[in-house]
């Protein structure tokens, strides 16, 4: 880079480097989606579209920047773990979190019209970013858990309020003074005995969220080859393993996901 005199301006700069050893979590929320929502005619309590949407993002997200181990998503939020040895962008938080949210946002815009087919995309989303370090394993798989918790407390509430109000022929605030002081068994027991809904028997999708792991599959490939007998070359159908994003609808907040895939905890 060529010199000039201006240069010292470069020392106002913050170092925002990551400390290290630590994992690097990036969480981005979408700006204003409530309103966002309701005006792209998303279906109540639950988008698959849209859903599916954000899925999409988050697979692109993982797979430019391959040092992320696990991601996770429900509603319009997705968290990214980057693995405690990553070198991406020196660390810079900054720079990591500038990288994904944009990534992301374009994804977004760029995929709509694939999974979003009812309504054009009336105006740009925003999506907003922070970034949290977790020095422990314990620490990485208590905030994932929290934000599993918080996927079924938000989306059993949602299911009850948009019954009620649905079919239950109750206003907005109707159905929050219906609501309000209730327990999760309330919740239950509202949704079984007014509308015949046992809540465990509804979609993981929807109840548990999205995780996105890395995982190795097996593909079949064409290959033009010619062994030593043939005259002319021939296609041959060849197995190649591959490293794959796979999307999960389980339960991560238990011992059990975490012995099956054990590799995410040793990056």
């Amino acid at each position: 880079m060529a010199k000039s005199k201006f240069e010292y301006v470069r020392q106002f700069e913050k170092d925002d480097s990551c400390l290290p050893n630590c994992w690097i979590v990036v969480r981005i929320d979408g700006r204003g989606f409530h309103k966002f929502s309701d005006d792209h005619k998303f279906e109540k309590p639950n988008d698959e579209g849209a859903l599916l949407l954000m899925n999409k993002c988050a697979e692109c997200v993982m797979n430019q920047f391959k040092d992320i181990v696990i991601a996770y998503g429900v509603s319009d939020e997705y968290s990214f773990v980057f693995r405690k040895g990553t070198t991406q962008f020196s660390r810079r938080e900054s720079k990591l979190m500038s990288n994904l949210i944009s990534l992301f946002s374009s994804s977004y815009v760029f995929y709509w019209k694939d999974y979003i087919k009812q309504t054009a995309l009336l105006y740009p989303p925003a999506f907003d970013a922070r970034v949290v370090l977790y020095p422990s394993n314990n620490n990485l798989k208590d905030y994932l858990s929290w934000r599993q918790a918080d996927c079924h407390i938000n989306n059993l509430y949602n299911t009850c309020f948009w019954k009620l109000v649905l079919e239950g022929h109750c206003s907005n605030t109707e159905a929050e003074e219906r609501l309000k002081g209730t327990v999760s068994s309330d919740k239950n027991e509202l949704l079984f005995s007014q509308f015949g809904i046992n809540y465990n028997t509804l979609d993981e999708f929807y109840r548990k969220g999205t995780i996105l792991i890395w995982k190795k599959v097996d593909e079949e490939v064409l290959k033009v080859c010619r062994s030593k007998d043939d005259v002319e070359e021939q296609e041959r159908v060849v197995i190649r393993s591959r490293r794959r994003v796979t999307h999960l609808h389980t339960d991560l907040i238990g011992d059990e996901f975490w012995l099956q895939n054990t590799e995410i905890l040793d990056c």
